[in-house]
């Protein structure tokens, strides 16, 4: 039988800056009070239980600390040109350009900021910190990122 717990808002929520790129635009800077939602399945423990709630609460709230009041770098992107300098990211799009504080950026391996890519970041590093504390139990994860009521992006993976 499978189980499942999940984990969401409360302290799981950061605000940050970006702008995702798509069919060959570029939006305007701006930014959202992004909120995830952590659920993971799989097996139940010797005591009972999937996983700890305090343990994916405590994991995703350092991820979302990261994250909060940056600038969402997509390192990976196709379509940007980044130019990573000693104290700065220079980033342009066409004839647009931004100058950004090394301080203020997090540089994410993801193609593009999406809520999507944004989940899939967290599931990534979730994880690998899941694996550190031993949840061989778990079978499965699912994040979402919420970028505005009703507006939740979801990426899902198998874990072991």
């Amino acid at each position: 039988m499978d189980y499942r717990v999940a984990v969401e808002r409360n302290r799981l929520k950061f605000a940050a800056a970006h702008f995702a790129t798509f069919e060959g635009k570029c939006e305007p800077l701006h930014g959202h009070n992004y909120a995830v939602t952590i659920e993971v399945a799989g097996t139940l423990t010797d005591d009972a239980w999937v996983c700890d709630f305090g343990t994916l609460k405590s994991l995703g709230r350092a991820l979302c600390d990261e994250l909060d009041h940056k600038f969402l770098l997509q390192r990976d992107s196709r379509v940007l040109q980044i130019d990573e300098g000693m104290s700065n990211w220079k980033v342009r799009f066409l004839e647009r350009g931004f100058v950004f504080p090394k301080s203020d950026v997090v540089a994410l391996p993801i193609d593009n900021t999406t809520a999507e890519r944004l989940a899939e970041w967290f599931i990534v590093r979730l994880k690998d910190a899941l694996r550190e504390r031993g949840a061989s139990n778990l079978t499965s994860i699912a994040v979402g990122v919420e970028e505005a009521p009703g507006q939740t992006g979801w990426a899902s993976d198998r874990i072991g």
